[in-house]
């Protein structure tokens, strides 16, 4: 009897090459991927998308859950995130993932060739989300599974209500309006969301709300946290002139750190949903 593929494992746990993609992903991506991988309907034989899929996930996870006689391409313009996706699709060995160097708003693929698309908290973050939509439809076959997730727009609020006293304490009250439009970019309310959705030739199936918090001892901590600093600060400090960002940020951390001493630790809520539609 020929032997499975699967039982001549030979991942060596003393290489640096396999100890350097094991850590799969940022925990910020876990609660949403996690998330959206539950709520794919598994088949054989069929062929994916997964857009802005950043280092990997969850490209590299759908591709292993689905059989080899189904395709997973990945798009995301982000080319050092990319070169590290190929090297866990080398490690891991997967041969039915198929990277595309590109954006949301042009994706070189056929017309209705597209089984399933994902997007785990990449498609709100799009330059063009309206062009975006526009071709995961024309790719998409009709009754093709749409299944995405993103942030809403009450994340870190905590956060934002101290930004938006601190504004209004040293007399730049025009900045709250600022701070409000950022976030609506960023993050749109999700009925519009939806609506955009549905007038991109998609159906609403269900939609999912979940939440996730980060926890730290204080503001201090948080601001200090690399994420923070890699995703959030240089969006928070352009809401701020430069030469105020030492008071505001100063006094912003002041205040959290009142309250994290009053409650014991600083909470920053994020709240979610998974949007689970088909092309109709």
């Amino acid at each position: 009897m020929e032997m499975p593929d699967y039982l001549n494992a030979d991942y060596d746990h003393n290489s640096a090459e396999l100890v350097e993609v094991f850590d799969e992903l940022p925990l910020w991506a876990a609660p949403f991927g996690l998330k959206l991988l539950d709520h794919i309907r598994y088949r054989k034989g069929i062929m994916a998308l997964d857009v802005g899929f950043g280092a990997g996930f969850p490209l590299t996870e759908l591709a292993m859950r689905l059989d080899q006689h189904s395709k997973v391409y990945g798009i995301d313009p982000w080319e050092p995130a990319v070169a590290r996706a190929e090297k866990k699709i080398a490690c891991y060995g997967i041969s039915n993932v198929e990277i595309i160097r590109g954006v949301a708003e042009f994706i070189p693929l056929p017309d209705e060739s597209i089984d399933l698309i994902v997007s785990n908290n990449g498609l709100n973050n799009v330059q063009n989300i309206s062009e975006a939509l526009r071709e995961c439809n024309r790719v998409m076959k009709p009754e093709g599974q749409f299944v995405q997730t993103m942030n809403l727009e009450g994340s870190m609020s905590e956060f934002y209500t101290s930004l938006e006293k601190v504004l209004i304490d040293t007399g730049q009250q025009e900045l709250v309006e600022a701070m409000n439009a950022q976030i609506h970019q960023l993050r749109k309310p999700l009925d519009e969301y939806l609506m955009l959705i549905e007038s991109h030739g998609f159906s609403i199936e269900s939609v999912i709300h979940d939440e996730f918090q980060y926890r730290f001892v204080d503001a201090t901590t948080m601001f200090n946290h690399y994420f923070i600093r890699m995703a959030f600060l240089d969006g928070w400090k352009s809401i701020v002139p430069g030469d105020r960002q030492a008071e505001v940020f100063t006094r912003v951390e002041k205040l959290l750190n009142e309250q994290a001493e009053a409650t014991g630790s600083l909470t920053l809520t994020i709240p979610f949903v998974l949007i689970d539609g088909k092309k109709a």
